[in-house]
């Protein structure tokens, strides 16, 4: 009786090498999209809801206070408009399609700056004359930013003291009662608080410790030599650490380990954050050529007991 072979492996399709170049390219080119989509949403962000707000308060200030030069033909006599003659160009005020005078420094500004027609109402040409002269991106953007630093400073001067604590406390105690808003806000302060916070803890180094039990790998970030007491009974050098949790490592546990239990490990402490913010996904990159060299050093050098890579 003949015994077919049944397959052992998973046969791969003729698209897979495909799936898998697209697949290489997108996790390349995702990275780079989305860090400009995310500063390009910011910088709209701001200027709809900042920069635009801002322009707009300003012109209006703007233009009520030039609007009172803005005039009728009764305050100003007839020798000192222009009647559309050359040898007139050089009086004062310029009478508008509407009725009303302006003056003709601001309407030849206007005249210079737009290359259709100017308006013929009055208002309309004051609006353009402190739009073009006065609301200049390369003017404001400038101004703006100088404004925004300054309410910062002002605002963190005014939380740091007691009066300030004391408000912000009672917004948040406002805000987590809120059933949607507090998942919300929460979840951002969080992430807030991790990226701006100043760390009040000073890490040494990272390393590695068996923690919770044994044959369990835990990161973790040496503050100190721990306790003299704790030195005298384990009856060698201790450490302090502070043991991180996922995915939020601004929190965790503060264990007093053996040195000899611990292993240092080959990071920074920036790197050390990333894979404990990414759970164990973002591994650095010495530690990634460390494992393929642990890889080929169980195998005997011989590459063909390695397992199958994807390309």
């Amino acid at each position: 009786m003949d015994v077919t072979e049944l397959p052992t492996g998973k046969k791969r399709g003729s698209l897979d090498p495909f799936r898998r170049a697209v697949l290489r390219g997108l996790a390349v080119l995702l990275p780079p999209l989305l860090t400009v989509v995310i500063f390009l949403w910011v910088g709209n962000t701001v200027v709809n809801y900042l920069l635009e707000p801002m322009e707009a308060g300003a012109r209006q200030l703007l233009v009520g206070h030039f609007k009172k030069q803005i005039l009728t033909p009764e305050d100003v006599s007839a020798d000192q408009i222009r009647d559309g003659l050359e040898e007139n160009f050089a009086r004062p005020y310029q009478k508008t399609e509407d009725g009303l005078i302006v003056p003709s420094e601001m309407y030849d500004f206007v005249d210079s700056e737009i290359t259709d027609a100017v308006p013929s109402l009055a208002n309309e040409v004051m609006k353009v004359y402190v739009e073009r002269k006065f609301l200049r991106r390369q003017y404001v953007i400038p101004l703006f930013l100088c404004v925004f630093v300054l309410v910062l400073y002002l605002l963190g001067k005014f939380l740091a003291a007691g009066v300030g604590r004391f408000f912000w406390m009672q917004f948040e105690r406002v805000i987590n009662r809120l059933p949607l808003v507090r998942n919300v806000y929460s979840s951002v302060k969080q992430v807030t608080d991790f990226m701006f916070s100043e760390r009040e803890i000073e890490y040494t180094r990272v390393v590695a410790v068996e923690y919770p039990r044994k044959g369990i790998w835990t990161i973790a970030m040496v503050t100190g030599e721990s306790m003299l007491d704790i030195r005298c009974a384990a009856n060698e050098p201790v450490l302090s650490i502070l043991v991180p949790t996922s995915p939020m490592p601004f929190t965790g546990f503060t264990v007093t380990v053996k040195k000899s239990e611990t292993i240092d490990l080959n990071l920074t402490i920036d790197q050390a954050f990333q894979f404990i913010v990414s759970c164990g996904v973002v591994v650095p990159p010495q530690q990634m050529v460390q494992a393929v060299a642990d890889r080929e050093q169980a195998a005997g050098g011989n590459p063909s007991l390695l397992p199958p890579s994807d390309e």
